[in-house]
């Protein structure tokens, strides 16, 4: 058999302290005036924040604990709870929605006047406050879901945070304050959209699905199109985690391979597709048929 072990460290440390310090310290900033300036487009920003703040806190906790030695019991290791955590912080994405839709439906009702240059000024502090976060988590977001998700969060909620900016300069120009809560529903929307995307995912990965980057079929012909190669069977491809992928194969060889011979295969699919755990078992041709494919 072949086997390959790469374990990446945790880079990321230093990003989730520094992105949920400034965020809290924005939330309290952006309630508060939020609350004196009577808008439901500052709360439900505030709120949203609240929920990627969460976020932030599950995927740091997770990545810590998913690095633990694997154990009698665990014997990968807890990897797996970065995949939970990204499906708890789906689901709270979506209360987050459900609360920000309600307030913005209650407010169309009612006519509450809003100061739009409070609005303004908070949701522009908001835009750099986001911007900023995202960009902690821009070298990492390539090779890890959770950190992904961080950062798209983050982006999203400066864009949010413009469109907020948006609002507050109509009301000041137009008087309509109901663009207020037609933005916490365009708000809504948009969330509930990254929450569908990011649910899908995680549940794929959960479910043992190939990750979405791996073509199985491209995988496949590269280990059949190897030199003394004569077919392969039972493979399969899954996330041990969110940045972690396993591979298990069984290739039917027409002669004896030696060990450079597996350690190239297991090399060339970590460079290739980032797949850091591959298990090979090597089968003769005129072996008898494998009872574990049966």
């Amino acid at each position: 058999m072949g086997h390959n072990h790469q374990h990446s460290n945790n880079s990321s440390g230093n990003a989730f302290k520094i992105g949920i310090l400034i965020n809290v310290v924005f939330i309290v900033f952006e309630v508060v005036f939020g609350i004196l300036s009577k808008s439901t487009a500052l709360l439900a920003d505030a709120g949203h924040n609240l929920s990627d703040v969460l976020a932030l806190a599950f995927s740091w906790f997770a990545i810590l604990i998913s690095h633990r030695k694997p154990s009698l019991r665990f014997t990968y290791g807890l990897r797996r709870t970065t995949i939970l955590t990204a499906i708890v912080n789906t689901l709270l994405l979506i209360v987050t929605v459900g609360l920000i839709a309600y307030e913005a439906i209650v407010s169309l009702t009612s006519n509450v006047q809003i100061q739009g240059s409070t609005v303004i000024i908070v949701a522009s502090l908001g835009i750099v406050v986001n911007g900023f976060t995202a960009y902690l988590f821009m070298k990492g977001k390539e090779h890890d879901l959770n950190i992904k998700s961080s950062f798209l969060h983050f982006v999203a909620d400066a864009l949010v945070s413009f469109g907020v900016v948006v609002a507050g300069l109509i009301i000041i120009l137009t008087g309509l304050t109901w663009i207020d809560s037609f933005v916490s529903l365009i708000i809504s929307v948009f969330i509930l959209y990254s929450s569908y995307r990011l649910l899908i995912d995680s549940v794929n990965l959960s479910l043992d699905a190939v990750p979405k980057d791996i073509d199985l079929n491209e995988v496949s012909s590269y280990l059949t199109s190897l030199k003394n190669v004569d077919s392969i069977h039972d493979l399969h491809i899954w996330a041990l985690s969110t940045s972690e992928t396993a591979l298990t194969v069984h290739l039917v060889v027409k002669e004896v391979v030696d060990d450079s011979f597996l350690h190239n295969i297991t090399n060339y699919l970590n460079s290739k597709y980032n797949i850091c755990h591959t298990t090979i078992q090597v089968e003769s041709t005129d072996s008898m048929e494998c009872k574990s494919c049966n």
